[in-house]
C-alpha cells in the first residue's frame, strides 16, 4: 500500500497547478487501474487476445 501511495502522490505532484479536481481524480484512478491489472496478472486472471477480440465482438452485437 505504501508503494501505490507513494506513486500516486508523485503522479498527482507532476500535474500542474491550476489542474481540476477531476484532473487529479483521473490520476489516482489510473494509478489503482494500473495496479488492478498488475495484481490480477500476478494472479493469472489474463486474456488471450483471442479472448478479448471475442468479448469486443460481443459487446458490438
Amino acid at each position: 500500500m505504501a508503494l501505490l501511495k507513494e506513486i500516486t502522490i508523485e503522479a498527482i505532484k507532476k500535474l500542474p497547478d491550476e489542474c481540476s479536481l477531476e484532473d487529479i481524480m483521473y490520476e489516482i484512478n489510473f494509478v489503482a487501474q494500473v495496479f488492478e491489472g498488475l495484481r490480477d496478472a500476478e494472479n493469472g486472471k489474463l486474456l488471450t487476445t483471442e479472448e478479448l477480440l471475442n468479448r469486443i465482438d460481443q459487446w458490438a452485437k
